[in-house]
């Protein structure tokens, strides 16, 4: 990628980075209740660990990827944030509010950062070639 990391893609990345670090805290938070703690259920507890260690990691390579401007990382951002929504709505309806708000604004405002023009244009640039490569004399030529 050429140019300057636009202000959106590391903004978009630090929203993502804080999500995971909240996930990777919440797996061990699960994982010491689990050990220290009578759960209801000990499978279910470690499944709940298991895959908030593992989405934590997930979308902390996800934040690296767009700081490093690698394109695959804005599709798996998309989504965690889409996955986001109706956690953080859900959240809302059960009167967490100060868990389902922050995350409901930080998943709005990831999907407006990444979205961004300024995102697109960086993250999806590619190296132009001209249009009349043949014609300069840098392409293949026409048979």
């Amino acid at each position: 990628m050429s140019g300057r990391r636009p202000f959106t893609v590391t903004a978009a990345a630090a929203l993502e980075g804080a999500e995971g670090v909240a996930a990777l805290g919440f797996g061990a938070f699960v994982a010491w209740e689990t050990l220290v703690g009578e759960p209801m259920d000990v499978v279910t507890a470690w499944a709940v660990t298991g895959m908030a260690l593992l989405g934590g990691c997930c979308m902390l390579a996800v934040a690296r990827g767009l700081l490093a401007a690698e394109r695959w990382s804005r599709s798996p951002l998309v989504l965690t944030q889409l996955f986001a929504l109706p956690v953080s709505w859900s959240l809302l309806q059960s009167e967490q509010y100060r868990y389902g708000v922050p995350l409901m604004a930080a998943a709005v405002l990831a999907l407006v950062l990444v979205l961004s023009g300024p995102s697109t244009r960086f993250l999806l640039a590619e190296e132009e070639e001209p249009e009349d490569s043949a014609e300069a004399g840098q392409g293949r030529p026409r048979s």
